[in-house]
């Protein structure tokens, strides 16, 4: 067969209801909900070639540079995937794959780069068996797929605002794949949402995310927080229906300090956030407490600090983040993101 080459943008996304902990197989501990962002994304491209090797066999270059360490985790989770796609360990993969933002620094790496991978191998799946599946079977299967590569990858590949994990009052939500909740859904309010993201450290954390997870398995406090995270997604999902904004915000900022909580009182313990991470969320609370603009903060697994907002005040945003942050310093950078559209097909 001739050669093939086929590429998909991916976006991360940030959790507002968090999912830290989970058992086998990608099965998260408790449901999670997100927004999809639209600059923070991946771009993948995928160049198959036939090769008689008879096992996985891939080339991975990361911005341009071969990059060993992602390549096994790349290979690893194809292994796993053979029987569904038979055709892996018949052709030679070069992938190369670029982001719009620092990897490995907890702002959902994994999340863009595995989603814009699974759909890369559902289109050359199309393109080496003939089988095309419906768009809503395609995205599905996409998200099932992506969720056993990264958990949190399965919500990249939905626009706006996705569920991840069975939800009681929400009969369509599964463990294998995310949901979308549809704009129409939520009120105006929440339809159009910014996200500057706060660049304290743009290094790799110290602790993954999959060492994360693993630590709620014996955690003290872990079947409480499971009850907690489903009552906020409640509340979280009652707030956004009916525009209120206040309670919003409260569950979004209970959610990022209970997640970092529960890295400091697992065992072994450990601290993400960084002094200028402190700094931000008693800068953005006065902000907010000053101005009456309904900003709010979540972080993930990282230090740096994501910054919730209307659209309709990125203007106001945006100036005080200049005179308080970018001029004074206080962090490395800053991306300006907003609630997006999903993963894009690159053209052939």
């Amino acid at each position: 067969m001739e050669n093939l080459k086929v590429g998909w943008t991916s976006p991360s996304n940030i959790a507002l209801v968090k999912y830290w902990g989970k058992v086998p197989v990608q099965i998260p501990a408790n449901p999670s909900i997100s927004f999809t962002l639209s600059e923070s994304k991946t771009s993948m491209t995928v160049f198959v070639s036939p090769s008689n090797k008879k096992e996985v066999d891939v080339d991975f270059y990361f911005e341009g540079e071969l990059n060993e360490k992602f390549k096994t985790k790349i290979v690893k989770f194809l292994e796993t995937e053979v029987e569904r796609f038979p055709w892996l360990e018949e052709f030679h993969l070069a992938i190369n794959s670029e982001n719009t933002f620092p990897h490995s620094s907890g702002i959902a790496s994994s999340a863009s780069s595995m989603s814009a991978l699974t759909l890369c191998l559902l289109s050359l799946d199309e393109k080496i068996t003939g089988h095309t599946l419906l768009l809503e079977d395609f995205f599905r299967e996409a998200s099932d797929l992506s969720r056993k590569a990264s958990g949190s990858a399965s919500r990249s590949i939905y626009p706006i605002l996705a569920t991840w994990g069975e939800i009681d009052d929400l009969p369509e939500t599964s463990n294998l794949f995310a949901s979308p909740i549809k704009k129409t859904e939520i009120h105006e309010s929440f339809r159009k949402f910014c996200d500057a993201i706060l660049i304290v450290d743009a290094g790799e954390k110290s602790v993954s995310s999959r060492a994360g997870h693993a630590l709620m398995d014996n955690h003290p406090f872990a079947i409480e927080r499971f009850k907690r995270a489903r009552h906020n997604l409640t509340r979280l999902l009652a707030a956004m229906r009916a525009g209120d904004m206040n309670t919003f915000i409260e569950v979004v900022e209970e959610e990022a300090l209970m997640l970092h909580s529960l890295m400091m009182t697992s065992t072994p313990s450990y601290i993400l956030l960084k002094p200028t991470s402190l700094l931000l969320i008693e800068k953005i609370r006065e902000f907010r407490a000053k101005t009456n603009i309904p900003v709010c903060f979540t972080i993930d697994a990282g230090p740096n600090i994501h910054l919730l907002y209307p659209a309709e005040f990125r203007t106001d945003v945006h100036q005080w983040l200049k005179s308080e942050l970018v001029d004074l310093k206080v962090v490395q950078n800053i991306i300006y993101d907003e609630v997006g559209m999903g993963p894009e097909r690159i053209k052939d």
